[in-house]
Parts: structure tokens; sequence; C-alpha cells
């Protein structure tokens, strides 16, 4: 099939034998390093003047064929896989007058870049560096998101085990609360911690007792000391009942010296009683109170394993059976343990007790009797015995600073 116009079939003719050469086309070099042929300037010339008034390569046939041959046949344009021709802004100029006409040998001799090579070069891999330095920059970030990643998982699995012993346990407690679930008694134990707890209460009382009885005295030392003062500023401005005031002063003196001395007695019997109820004593409450909560944990995983046990046998089931059998003997022995400890723990309370209150009671007694009695050198032979070391008078009182 012919074009009617001889022009745009000459143009197209001219711009297929022409991309036909540039893409396959070798760049010959000469002995003299010139890669620059008169084929080269030829194809150079044909070029620019198809970029010129080439013809359009966006009509819908263009006739193939040899340069300045008979046509051969109309291929489709889509057909055409050349290499990219760019826009020649330096002949484009040079045709509209505005710089002169270069002499087309006299440029440099260097080897131009062919298509091929233009491909290769485009081919290299310049992005391995960055890729490389993103790869190094996200490693420490994908092992900071494993990191972050492993403590969540391990949070969530703490939190399911915590919700499923919590839902466990408050089952059971509910189910001994009205009656419908069994629990684990040892009746000689369970005796012995309300015995506990019931001196408990009694020693905290006297505890109350004794700290209100160190307040109400130490008004009353001080109360003398201020009297004695009185008394003594009394007898200095009243000749005529100097002596009077001087015995009278004298003995609250006394009584002031024997009350500073009782006083460190009762103190001393009040911090004892206070170590014994609210260190010693509390120090086996809090093991009791692991214990039992270990016996709720003990019973309610039992249950959970009768209930699984009395159930059909299937083996889904029996795997559950076998995990309930695992925790229903990891929680047996943690109450087992406890019970031991409590148990022990209860045994050496008791000598402690006996121990520490035979002292105290003994001390406090002989202290009240000689105090009451008048008797100093009891009352300071008592202190010596038990150890007592007394404050210096007026060590109570805070400071200047202190009080600032």
């Amino acid at each position: 099939m012919i074009k009617p116009n001889l022009d745009s079939e000459y143009r197209s003719t001219m711009a297929d034998s022409i991309m036909s050469k540039a893409a396959t086309m070798e760049i010959p070099i000469n002995s003299n390093g010139d890669s620059r042929t008169a084929e080269d300037d030829s194809l150079e010339q044909d070029l620019q003047q198809v970029m010129v008034s080439g013809p359009n390569l966006n009509e819908t046939s263009i006739v193939s064929g040899g340069y300045g041959g008979a046509a051969e046949g109309i291929i489709p344009t889509s057909s055409i896989k050349g290499p990219a021709i760019l826009f020649n802004e330096e002949y484009f100029e040079r045709r509209c007058g505005n710089t002169p006409k270069p002499d087309l040998r006299s440029k440099s001799r260097g080897i131009p870049p062919s298509h091929s090579a233009a491909s290769r070069i485009a081919r290299q891999p310049d992005h391995h560096p960055a890729s490389s330095m993103h790869h190094s920059n996200s490693h420490p970030a994908m092992m900071s998101e494993e990191a972050t990643r492993g403590i969540a998982v391990e949070k969530f699995d703490s939190v399911k085990k915590w919700s499923i012993n919590t839902y466990k346990c408050t089952k059971q407690m509910f189910s001994e609360r009205f009656g419908r679930g069994t629990r684990t008694v040892d009746l000689e134990l369970e005796a012995q911690i309300d015995v506990l707890r019931e001196t408990k209460l009694k020693y905290e009382h006297i505890l109350r007792l004794a700290q209100a009885l160190t307040s109400h005295f130490y008004n009353m030392v001080q109360t003398q000391q201020a009297l004695g003062d009185t008394f003594a500023d009394l007898s200095q401005k009243s000749p005529e009942l100097q002596d009077e005031f001087g015995y009278n002063a004298e003995t609250q003196r006394l009584l002031c010296k024997n009350g500073e001395t009782l006083l460190g007695a009762i103190n001393f019997f009040v911090s004892s009683i206070n170590t014994l109820v609210n260190k010693t004593m509390e120090d086996t409450l809090m093991t009791i109170k692991l214990y039992e909560n270990a016996r709720l944990e003990y019973d309610a995983y039992r249950t959970d394993l009768e209930e699984l046990s009395a159930g059909p046998r299937d083996a889904a089931t029996m795997m559950r059976i076998e995990v309930a059998q695992q925790e229903y003997q990891i929680h047996k022995d943690k109450y087992e343990r406890l019970r031991s400890d409590v148990t022990i723990k209860l045994k050496f309370l008791e000598e402690n007790k006996v121990k520490v209150m035979h002292k105290q009671l003994l001390l406090f007694h002989n202290a009240i009797s000689a105090y009451f009695a008048g008797n100093q050198q009891q009352l300071e032979q008592t202190l010596r015995q038990f150890s007592v070391k007394l404050k210096p008078p007026g060590s109570d009182k805070p400071s200047w600073l202190e009080e600032q």
C-alpha cells in the first residue's frame, strides 16, 4: 500500500532507516583513537534534520524500507522499538540563526557514548550504597521492634495467666461462701492462727494502754518539775517560809528524778511490746496471708481438675486434664511449702513471745513497785538489771532549729 503524499512517505522512510541505524550501529575506533567517521557525521546531520522537520511518529502508520528505496509495506507505529531521540537544542538555535554553525569535525575527539553504553550505565547499581545504608539503618530498628514485640507478648501472657488465676480463685471463694464448694482445712493449724490473731488484738490493747500511761506519767513528771522549781523560787523570796518551800522543792525534785527513771523503764516496755506486735507478729501474719491465698489457689485448681476428670475423655479433654494436673501439682507444692513455713513461724513466735514478755513484765513490775515504794536504789538497780539506758533530761524535747 502506497501513500498519496510523497513528502510524508519520504520522511517516514528516512526516519525508519535512521532509527534502524541508530539502534544497531557499533562505534568503531580508528588507529588514532578517533571514533568519528563520515557515516557518523551524516547520521548526525540526518538526525538533526529529522528533529526539526522529521515525520510525525504519532501517525497511524509509516512506510518501511531502505533509505530512499521503494516502499515494502506499512508497519504500525507501536511496533517500532528503537532508542529514544532527544531534542537537539544546539541545532535548533543554528537553524534559527542565533549562533554560528560550528564545524562538525572540529568537535572533541573523545568517544561519545552510544545508546547501548548509555543503557548499560543506566543499569549500574547506583542505588546499592543507599540500599545498604537503609538496610544497616533498618537492622537496629528491626531488632528494637522485635524486642518490643517480645515484651508485649510477655506482658500479654502474664495478664492472661493472672486473669485466669483470678477468675478461678474468685469462683472458688464464692463457692465456699455459699456452701457449694469444698475447702482444704488443717484444723490444728487453723486453731493456732486464730489464737495468734486473738493474742495480737489483746497485745495491741496493752500497747495502747501503756502508751497512754507513758503520756500521762510524762505530763505528771513535767508538772512535778515545774512545781519544784516554783517552790525553790519562793523559798528564796519568802524568808519566813524558806524552810517549808525548800523541803517541798527537794521532795518534788526527788520525785521528778525517780519519775524520769520509771519513765525510762515504761518506755522500754512500750518499745518491746511494739516490736513484738507490729513486727514479729505482723511478719507471721503476712506469711499466714500468703498461706491462705495459696490454699485458695490450691482448692481452685483442685476443683478444676476434678470437674475435668468427671467429664468425657476425648483427646482434647485429655490434653486439658494433663495441663490441669501440672498446674494442680504446682499449686499443691506451693501450698504445702507455705503451710510448713507458717507452722515453723508460729512455733518460733510463741517461744519469742514468752521470752520477751517474761522479761518485760518483770521489769514493769519491779520498776513500778520500787517507784511507789520510794526505793530509789531498788529502782535504779532494776534498770541496771534489765540494761535499760536512761535518756538525759530534755533529750525528748525538739531543738530550737526543729521548732523553727
